[in-house]
């Protein structure tokens, strides 16, 4: 975590220069910078020579979305305001702002487990915050452990590494003497020196109180690290001595010599005391007068575990317009700005003069409010989370501004959108190893306001790439939405990735992904993207229109409005439809059962079983014309048109077989295959190689009527289509996919990039 050159907070995990050493103190009068002989990470004095002085991201460099070039103004929003990351997620060890211990049965309403006979069981607390919230860490220590080694597991369980003899244990009172401050059991105290209860003994010499809290012991001195607020300093931080008599100025005016910045006057910067908790990154600016020893002390009565989470940073005085970006979905699509305006104003009290809207989504019922105040940002966005317009509870983001002036030369950032429901829990997975690997605020959650968001933050990087992580039905979702705001973006034409992680994945099988995604490491998968080669696909529009439904018994009275889908893969009308319709419908009915390609695959197989015995005659239940021409149909239960090689989980639908009345089928020629499937026997044949479909046209203009109600599919989404008519034409300008390399990425030449050599190599064609 550090500050980028706008003076702004910037969270994502980065060091300015990992290969610098630490700056130390040594001995004499003035503070002196001076390299640790061991700095982190450490290197062989061979490869030291090479490490170029700052951090370049390594082999990512061209894929990670800079921070210098990110500006948040977050203030007191959290995690899951700024990153869109959940609060549940569990933290990682001694990084939890819920102060209880994973590993222990442990924290508010938790019974602690009885301990053995030889031992005794302690509550810890790490200061005030956790005494009044009532979150405490277990341990077990012999009850005739001496204090010293009490106090060493006290300071364990909270992952504290410094000297015990700087702390002590404080004890506190039972709950129905917790408002007597003079009792007995607060006066207790185990010293990381010397015992001042019953000689050196611990818990086990005499009946003492369960519960206890760490206490920092008052210092006359201590060295603090002072981190600068801008990059391209050379060095990560500075340490000074301070003392009783340090204050914030003070501390400014030693500081600014040591980072080159001694000819401007202090007047000009400001001392911030960051809290980087694990839901919540606080920033506080010092006054001027403040007392350092005293405000490490009040920090470590707060809590330990708080202090080892704040750092200072020196920082240039800058009156920031407060400025927030907060992103509204779920509004009823198809509206004018002016009625979005009347909308959001009727349900939250918008405030004149504070809000404005900056954009407008109409196609997708979407807006974006820029706040110019911070209270207002927050009242705003918690009460959109608890609003729902036309029965449609309403999604709420604060966005980042993306710098794009700033991005270098030769940066392609990646926007990566993950489905954390597809592949069982491998979603949520990768979408936390990505936010690791890159920039968090290039990742997006689908579950959490589609892919707009994304691709708004997105909307002025003069170039960059996409990758989907999900089924195949997720990337239709996610190019759809690039190709409704594709004239608002800078980079129109981006290319698109996949990591599949459905059941299907016909597409990532034809774009070498593989079948599925089965555990890569994702640092291979990034390699592979980078290395991934462009190609043309196909889009095609298929206009939904069931107003000329014909009339007689059982028309429908009511008939839909017109609606258009698009698609990439394939559109199945019939009995292929229809499976997957069930298939969807048990999914919804128990989603927790679905977790796995094997079970998924295993149901379709149980539904397609059932369909044995039933036939409708598709072929009398609709007409076809292709380029306006009638097309007579066989005698089939399904119709399915083709625009890509591969079809359900990887079949060839329209044959190897050379035939000269029809070309020869590729995914951009701008042509769509159109076969017959006789049954669940017939597909059955084709999913396993022994036959294929029957050829009937191949075109770029289709005409189907249903004469009746029909199952209808697109890219495996299926529903019940109601009679009336469906025109199939290209869908616009080609997209751009990118296709699996087929060689192993290459790995860099340059020794700072020396990460490739200890990855896994990835995986090569699935094909």
């Amino acid at each position: 975590m550090y500050r980028g050159e706008s003076g702004l907070l910037l969270v994502g995990g980065w060091r300015p220069t990992p290969h610098q050493g630490r700056s130390v103190w040594t001995s004499g009068e003035s503070p002196q910078l001076k390299f640790d002989p061991q700095p982190p990470p450490q290197a062989h004095s061979v490869c030291s020579a090479v490490l170029t002085p700052e951090c370049t991201f390594g082999r990512l460099r061209t894929m990670v979305l800079p921070p210098a070039c990110v500006r948040l103004l977050s203030r007191n929003f959290s995690k899951m305001h700024c990153f869109r990351i959940s609060e549940s997620a569990a933290p990682e060890p001694g990084d939890g702002d819920d102060g209880v211990d994973g590993s222990a049965p442990a924290g508010p309403g938790k019974e602690v487990a009885a301990p053995e006979s030889s031992k005794q069981t302690l509550k810890i607390f790490d200061g005030n915050d956790t005494v009044q919230r009532n979150h405490f860490r277990v341990i077990s220590v012999p009850r005739l452990a001496r204090s010293q080694e009490v106090l060493e597991a006290a300071l364990r369980a909270y992952y504290i590494t410094e000297d015990p003899q700087a702390f002590q244990l404080q004890a506190l009172p039972p709950p129905t003497q917790a408002g007597d401050a003079d009792t007995e059991a607060l006066g207790k105290v185990w010293s990381g020196g010397t015992a001042e209860d019953e000689g050196s003994r611990g818990p086990g010499s005499r009946d003492v109180p369960e519960a206890w809290v760490i206490r920092a012991l008052p210092r006359t001195q201590e060295v603090l690290k002072i981190y600068p607020a801008w990059l391209k300093v050379g060095v990560a931080y500075v340490s000074l001595r301070v003392t009783p008599q340090s204050t914030a100025q003070t501390v400014v005016l030693e500081v600014l010599p040591l980072l080159g910045r001694q000819d401007e006057g202090p007047e000009g910067f400001q001392l911030l005391e960051v809290l980087m908790g694990s839901r919540q990154v606080q920033r506080m600016v010092l006054a001027d007068e403040e007392l350092l020893l005293g405000r490490l002390q009040a920090i470590r009565q707060t809590s330990l575990r708080q202090m080892s989470q704040t750092r200072f940073y020196v920082a240039e005085r800058r009156a920031v317009a407060p400025r927030v970006s907060l992103f509204v979905g779920g509004l009823p699509p198809g509206l004018s700005p002016q009625e979005y305006s009347s909308l959001l104003d009727e349900a939250m009290s918008l405030k004149a003069g504070l809000v404005s809207m900056s954009h407008v989504y109409s196609s997708q019922g979407a807006v974006v409010l820029d706040v110019a105040c911070f209270a207002e940002a927050e009242r705003l966005y918690m009460l959109v989370r608890d609003t729902a317009v036309h029965s449609r509870p309403l999604t709420a983001l604060v966005l980042p501004d993306v710098l794009h002036t700033k991005l270098p030369p030769d940066c392609c950032p990646l926007l990566v959108f993950v489905n954390p429901k597809s592949g069982g829990l491998k979603g949520r997975d990768l979408l936390c190893s990505f936010r690791k690997l890159l920039n968090p605020h290039q990742v997006f959650e689908l579950t959490n306001g589609g892919p707009l968001p994304g691709f708004h933050v997105f909307s002025q990087v003069p170039c960059f790439r996409v990758l989907v992580c999900g089924g195949d039905g997720t990337v239709g979702w996610v190019l759809a939405t690039l190709e409704e705001v594709r004239h608002r973006l800078a980079c129109q034409e981006p290319a698109v990735a996949i990591l599949p992680l459905g059941t299907g994945n016909d597409l990532g099988r034809v774009l070498r992904w593989g079948a599925g995604y089965s555990g890569e490491d994702p640092f291979s998968v990034l390699l592979s993207v980078d290395e991934a080669d462009a190609v043309l696909m196909d889009r095609w529009t298929i206009l939904l229109d069931a107003q000329e439904a014909g009339g007689g018994e059982g028309s429908v009275v009511d008939a839909e409005p017109p609606k258009i889908v698009h698609m990439s893969n394939y559109c199945g009308i019939g009995i292929d439809a229809e499976l997957s319709l069930d298939f969807h419908q048990a999914r919804e009915e128990e989603p927790g059962k679905f977790t796995s390609r094997l079970h998924n695959k295993g149901v379709y197989v149980r539904v397609g079983l059932q369909k044995l015995s039933q036939a409708r005659g598709l072929h009398r239940e609709i007409r076809l014309q292709v380029e306006q021409q009638e097309v007579e149909l066989p005698s089939i239960e399904g119709l399915i048109f083709i625009n890509i090689p591969s079809w359900g989980s990887g079949a060839d639908l329209w044959g190897s077989d050379s035939d000269s009345k029809f070309e020869k089928p590729r995914m951009d020629d701008g042509l769509l295959e159109v076969v017959g499937v006789t049954g669940v026997v017939h597909m059955g044949q084709v999913q396993g190689g022994l036959r294929s479909g029957i050829r009937i046209a191949q075109g770029s203009y289709f005409r189907v009527t249903l004469l009746k109600a029909t199952p209808v599919q697109v890219d495996g989404e299926p529903w019940v289509q109601a009679p009336g008519h469906m025109i199939i034409s290209a869908a616009g300008p080609k997209v751009h996919m990118l296709r699996k390399a087929k060689q192993k990425p290459r790995k860099a030449g340059n020794p700072r990039d020396a990460r490739v050599d200890g990855e896994p190599a990835p995986e090569g064609d699935s094909k």
